[in-house]
């Protein structure tokens, strides 16, 4: 099967050789581009790097990540794709697989044959890619999943950043040209610039400059404020999808029931329709495609609650079929928390990290995937403190209480924990490392069998 040339959009759809096209599928979270919740360790992508590569030493650290670079995404995850009836994935990448900071630049062809084993592997079994770039030099928004360990986003304030990024599409976009599984370039994932003067007159920039190079493909543009704020991107640019990401309260990991009180909110199906629809009013009002980039509920293995999470995940997928929207769901596999796909907890991979897990999470370390419950004696006289001091100190772009747990738990005591991360791989020879890559391999790994089943029915 070979698509009718490449995607375009056709005022509020997206078309191939006219034919509407209703992308739905799932982001690859954690491959290219890592998370700390989805493969396990602390912090931010380079810090666990550096530290694992002191650990394992050059040899193990190589063939660990080559090896988990091949098997984290294969044929049998593309046919597995395929079996739900899903057509597209979104493939987030860091920018370090392309560019080293110390070579700004320079672009290293190393990035593109990983990229397109996963892309041609798609193509084989016809589903599109979105090729979508989630960490950017200096850090386009203020979170660990932008390789950001500080909480500043200085991407926005610094030209040369964002020239590199410039350049590092139009090679994208020179590599790519022509591809028709290709469905598009997603330039910026979650950008959050704080000022909102910088975002604006960059993506015009960009769309300028990849368009030099590749006319036909669709950008995938984020809105400011982590994909969910329109207003300061101006008229929308031609063939272009503005994609909101649509995380509802009940779905997060501190979630109360669905429906009921998340987060002193009382969130039902009227209510998540109402925040889909505001999410995306700048594309109904523009008359351009609906794009959910990302969305999806976490997973808790109460199976009481997993249910009501479920009830919310296809509340969601019926209220954007109704509203002709496309989708990618986050995140196709991981180590339990989310993916449809997820590791066996008896791999070597976990049982080795098992305790680091457990203080991890005890300690509310990671922003996705634990709580606050085992650091409340911390944080509650900081955020009195903060309360009585400095009541009209509201940072960007989510206040002052999750400013602090950004800085206490997601910064400071993650970054403690990096190396006690690595530790967990001492005595790790070469041989031994390649193989704990395993653990992401499909055949190894276990499906959400739930989760598929919902799948299968809103993909037909």
């Amino acid at each position: 099967m070979t698509p009718q040339g490449p995607l375009r959009v056709d005022g509020t759809r997206i078309v191939a050789g006219g034919a509407p096209v209703t992308l739905r599928g799932f982001g690859l979270g954690g491959w290219m581009n890592m998370e700390n919740f989805i493969t396990g360790y602390a912090g931010s992508e380079s810090q666990q790097r550096r530290a694992l590569r002191r650990v394992l030493g050059d040899e193990g650290y190589e063939r660990f990540f080559a090896r988990f670079l091949s098997e984290f995404f294969t044929d049998d995850d593309a046919a597995f794709l395929q079996s739900l009836g899903l057509n597209s994935l979104r493939i987030p990448f860091n920018y370090r697989h392309f560019e080293d900071d110390d070579q700004p630049f320079v672009i290293k062809e190393e990035g593109f044959a990983i990229l397109d084993r996963v892309v041609d592997a798609c193509a084989r079994h016809g589903i599109y890619t979105i090729l979508d770039l989630h960490a950017l030099p200096g850090a386009q928004n203020q979170h660990w999943h932008s390789d950001n360990p500080t909480q500043w986003a200085s991407f926005w304030s610094q030209r040369q950043f964002q020239d590199r990024v410039v350049n590092l599409w139009e090679a994208i976009a020179e590599h790519y040209r022509g591809n028709p599984w290709v469905a598009g370039y997603n330039p910026v994932n979650e950008p959050a610039d704080a000022h909102g003067t910088a975002i604006g007159p960059f993506y015009r920039h960009l769309e300028s400059a990849i368009r030099a190079v590749d006319p036909d493909h669709i950008l995938f543009l984020d809105g400011n404020r982590y994909s969910t704020q329109f207003d300061q991107l101006g008229d929308p640019l031609p063939n272009c999808v503005y994609t909101a990401h649509d995380y509802a309260l009940p779905g997060f990991v501190d979630g109360g029931p669905y429906p009921g009180v998340s987060r002193g909110q009382y969130v039902d199906r009227n209510r998540v329709e109402q925040t889909f629809l505001e999410r995306t009013a700048y594309m109904r009002e523009t008359g351009t495609p609906i794009w959910v980039g990302e969305f999806g509920p976490v997973y808790t293995g109460d199976p009481a609650k997993d249910d009501e999470r479920y009830r919310l995940l296809q509340d969601q997928l019926e209220i954007y079929a109704r509203h002709d929207a496309s989708w990618a769901l986050w995140t196709y596999k991981d180590i339990g928390l989310q993916g449809v796909v997820t590791v066996d907890p008896e791999s070597p991979y976990l049982r080795r990290l098992a305790p680091f897990l457990e203080k991890k999470a005890r300690l509310g370390v990671d922003s996705w995937g634990s709580t606050d419950a085992g650091v409340r004696g911390i944080l509650d006289p900081i955020e009195r403190l903060f309360e009585d001091e400095f009541p009209d100190f509201q940072p960007y772009p989510w206040g002052a209480r999750r400013w602090i747990h950004g800085h206490v738990r997601h910064v400071m005591l993650a970054e403690a924990m990096v190396d006690e991360f690595a530790r967990a791989f001492t005595g790790v020879g070469p041989d031994e490392a390649e193989s704990l890559a395993d653990a992401f391999s499909f055949r190894n790994c276990r499906v959400r069998e739930g989760l598929a089943t919902i799948l299968r029915r809103a993909a037909h």
